[in-house]
């Protein structure tokens, strides 16, 4: 027996990706059931927990019946169409375009060299008139672009005429369509797609992608033999290079991956590691998130936020082995781990939000804080996604060491994907199913409340002694004379401007964020470089600093300290217990 289709169709034409407009549809064949159709738009993401309101994006719709006379409709509420059926009407096609300029793995984007559809960006969803059964069923997908394109997708199908099962899968099914070639290879017999696109339409080193598809595979075969081998067919990974935009969003069998294009330039260099490290967070997400989910997470409402305290687990514990596993696998050596370590413990040691917000108010509140930041963020808000990798970090190698290297939060991750992933007896997981499974292990009986306290404390996890139990030493570097005012700055026009401050900044309440730099001690500052360099050998001597705010010129005099967050050095080869949990698991 064949599937049950939907009888809805879904279209996209890019084909005028110069005007930068997409042309959009959906067609609703009879039976009705109401004499008023109403479809939503979504308004967020899965993934991205902010209420984003892609229907800003809209405007030209036009709504005929079969035979191609105009239909009754009306916007209603901020993400509503509601559209008046007459009774022998067997077709509802809606016609409309959407602006596609936002250039983001959440988002869709077109011009003249390539097309990122996301669906949630895209089409309007039935929410009454037919039977909602329906939605669950198959839909049809045709996407239309130029001749000289290829199109990459999760979805099911080919050559523009596609099909998703569900309405999940439809909102899930990314597409990317340019004129690069779709890269194709097996990794235990799943078939992984490459698809690549250049912001700037500049070309690609064949070279560095093989080295990329080598890295990625060590990587695959590393969570395929902590997870099983999926069930699932392929795995669509797309990568957009850009000038020094950076961001990714993972789907149930493809993610959209976008990092400066000087990721692909050398292997030796902090952002082809950072690649790496991106590529395997969001593969991991396959499992945490997008088949693990939080219990409320099991059918999305993306017609309004949804909150989850777990954020900390699905993000920091994705970041924490999704690292972890760029290592065991041997796409990063032992210096590519240290020096990203190290990169974090420095973000990580000059917020003083841990103070402020615990890893589950963090969670909570991602709809209002984490893609709204303010300048002052830094000083009364914590990353799920650093923090949690964080303590989650000292409560694995607690467990492992507990009980003597048998168990780690990699298996208790894998444990809670399958007893409570979707295809599971009893699928989505609260705190109170990660702390059953941790305080199951051998080693794991009391560290139920160290998780408790871990997530719901305010206040820093002690990573100093944790590193020391893995037989390594965490050091800050060499102190110099080198002057600090604690601020984070931006550059626009040759000059500087207060963009936020650091922990323990001298000029906190002196200097605004906002405020333009002009000069200290009557020498002119016009870029971050020039600052650092008057700055040399200015630790603890008094200056005086002119600045301008809301248009005038003011001075202050402020004593400069030395820099209390210097480069973090990790010392020691590792024990015994770190040699364990680094080892490969294939």
């Amino acid at each position: 027996m064949g599937k049950l289709v939907s009888g809805i169709r879904f279209t996209a034409d890019a084909r005028q990706g110069a005007t930068r407009y997409l042309h959009a549809g959906v067609e609703i064949s009879a039976p009705f059931t109401d004499s008023r159709l109403i479809l939503r738009f979504p308004r967020w993401v899965p993934g991205s927990y902010m209420i984003r309101e892609p229907v800003q994006f809209l405007d030209s719709i036009t709504v005929n019946d079969e035979k191609g006379t105009e239909m009754k409709w009306q916007r209603i509420d901020v993400d509503g169409l509601k559209i008046s059926i007459p009774t022998d009407c067997k077709k509802v096609v809606i016609s409309y375009r959407l602006l596609a300029t936002m250039m983001s793995v959440r988002a869709n984007h077109i011009d003249d060299s390539h097309l990122h559809l996301m669906p949630p960006f895209t089409w309007w969803i039935p929410e009454r008139g037919i039977d909602k059964s329906r939605l669950e069923k198959t839909h049809s997908i045709e996407i239309k672009v130029p001749n000289e394109w290829s199109i990459s997708t999760q979805l099911t199908g080919s050559a523009g005429t596609y099909t998703a099962d569900g309405r999940d899968e439809l909102l899930d099914g990314i597409i990317e369509a340019n004129a690069n070639p779709e890269i194709s290879w097996k990794v235990k017999g799943i078939e992984q797609k490459l698809k690549f696109w250049d912001s700037g339409g500049l070309p690609v080193s064949n070279e560095m992608i093989d080295k990329f598809i080598e890295k990625a595979t060590l990587v695959i075969e590393e969570h395929y033999a902590l997870f099983g081998i999926p069930p699932w067919k392929d795995y669509l990974t797309i990568i957009h290079l850009t000038d020094s935009a950076r961001g990714g969003l993972e789907h149930m069998r493809s993610q959209t991956s976008m990092v400066p294009r000087s990721s692909l330039w050398s292997t030796d260099c902090d952002d082809w590691r950072d690649l790496i490290s991106l590529f395997s967070h969001e593969f991991l997400h396959q499992w945490n998130v997008k088949n693990l989910r939080p219990k409320n997470f099991l059918n999305y409402d993306l017609q309004k936020e949804v909150h989850t305290d777990l954020l900390w687990w699905f993000e920091g514990g994705t970041s924490w082995l999704g690292d972890l596993i760029c290592l065991r696998s041997g796409a990063w050596d032992i210096k590519d781990w240290k020096d990203e370590w190290k990169l974090k413990i420095k973000r990580h040691l000059s917020n003083n939000g841990s103070e402020i917000e615990s890893l589950q108010e963090s969670s909570h509140d991602a709809w209002i804080h984490l893609y709204r930041p303010n300048s002052y963020a830094r000083e009364n808000r914590i990353s799920y996604y650093l923090e949690g990798e964080l303590a989650l970090f000292c409560l694995d190698v607690e467990l492992r060491k507990r009980s003597g290297g048998l168990h780690g939060l990699d298996e208790v991750m894998a444990d809670l994907f399958h007893n409570h992933g979707l295809d599971s007896d009893s699928p989505g997981i609260t705190h109170s199913d990660i702390r059953r499974s941790i305080t199951s292990k051998k080693g794991g009986r009391r560290l139920g409340v160290m998780l408790d306290e871990a997530v719901s404390r305010r206040e820093m996890p002690d990573v100093a002694r944790t590193i020391q139990l893995l037989g390594m030493e965490m050091t800050s570097g060499k102190e110099d004379d080198g002057g600090w005012l604690g601020v984070d700055c931006s550059e626009k026009n040759s000059s500087i401007f207060v963009r936020t401050h650091l922990k323990n900044s001298p000029v906190r309440n002196l200097l605004n964020t906002g405020d333009e730099i002009i000069a200290v001690d009557g020498i002119r500052i016009n870029s971050k470089t020039r600052l650092a360099a008057y700055l040399k050998g200015k630790a603890d001597c008094k200056c005086t600093i002119t600045f301008a705010r809301q248009g005038k010129i003011k001075q202050i005099e402020v004593e400069v300290t030395r820099n209390p967050n210097l480069a973090i050095e990790l010392k020691g080869e590792g024990n015994s217990l770190w040699r364990n949990i680094i080892a490969t698991r294939r």
